[in-house]
């Protein structure tokens, strides 16, 4: 791995890194500092890996788990594979890690002098999901996303040298919003996995029952709930967007796609009738767009 950040990945980073396409915002466009990408590229790989250990959706062959020194006979172990990548990452502030994605990651952590607290709250958002997979109240699951979807968004100001406290309240803002999105998007997926992020006070609320998320189409309650939580999301999009004015430049143009991915999303949310149990709503290019010219112009 060479200081630049560029050194061409293997299979296993390739695997990873190519994720980002699918995800509801750009994660480092082309039109950014080439040494801006490649630090948040570095740090998306992390986010990225973790979640699949997480989630169990590690490429087949177990390489990963070779990688980090786990057995494959205790490959599966969700909870053991997280210890292993915690202690990897504890290499790379004070040693030489081994898996090729936090090798690459190490130069960034240097050259931003990137503290070890953001990657430690993604690890344990992604022990949670082992341990807890129903949330009681809206506060909880709030908790949940400050481990879990806040420390992506500190990470980038401070790849990019613009972390203020201010900042940091926005930026915390907006990215509880877009986890919020992101679940609401992934209902049936997350059922899948015996997992529900839909606060169960709030399904109370609206009659919803655990069985009322299973079926293809989703009723009229669940709908209700759905539309609920999702102006939810919006606040708090609205709420962190000033962060887009905060700054200049392409990071400007960068945290309006931010914003901008999660406003679309949700309009492709409500577009469908608020129905996400067919599979995630996605909005469409020109939507995506035309919502970025709203984050610039400070709209919303």
């Amino acid at each position: 791995m060479t200081e630049t950040g560029t050194t061409r990945p293997g299979a296993t980073e390739r695997g990873t890194l190519d994720k980002a396409a699918a995800e509801n915002f750009p994660v480092a466009p082309f039109f950014l500092p080439r040494d801006w990408r490649a630090d948040l590229m570095a740090v998306y790989g992390f986010a990225r890996l973790v979640d699949d250990i997480g989630d169990g959706d590690l490429a087949p062959g177990g390489a990963d788990a070779r990688l980090l020194g786990v057995s494959p006979e205790e490959a599966e172990d969700r909870l053991l594979l997280l210890d292993a990548f915690e202690a990897d990452l504890n290499r790379v502030f004070d040693g030489t890690p081994h898996h090729p994605l936090l090798r690459r990651l190490q130069p960034t952590v240097r050259r931003r002098a990137l503290s070890p607290e953001p990657f430690l709250g993604l690890i344990a958002a992604n022990r949670q999901d082992q341990l807890v997979t129903r949330y009681e109240t809206y506060d909880d699951l709030l908790a949940y996303c400050e481990l879990s979807a806040n420390p992506v968004g500190r990470l980038v100001l401070a790849v990019t040298g613009t972390s203020t406290p201010e900042r940091v309240r926005l930026s915390d803002a907006i990215c509880t919003a877009l986890q919020i999105v992101e679940h609401l998007q992934d209902v049936a997926e997350d059922l899948g996995r015996d997992r529900i992020y839909l606060p169960a006070a709030d399904m109370k609320r609206f009659h919803v029952q655990e069985a009322d998320l299973a079926p293809k189409s989703a009723g009229a309650s669940v709908r209700s709930l759905v539309a609920y939580e999702a102006q939810r999301a919006r606040e708090l999009l609205n709420e962190g967007a000033p962060l887009v004015g905060s700054v200049h430049g392409r990071l400007k143009l960068l945290l309006a796609g931010f914003v901008a991915g999660g406003r679309a999303a949700l309009h492709a949310i409500a577009a469908a009738e608020h129905d996400v149990l067919p599979g995630p709503p996605k909005p469409g290019k020109l939507q995506l767009l035309r919502e970025v010219g709203v984050a610039l112009r400070g709209e919303g």
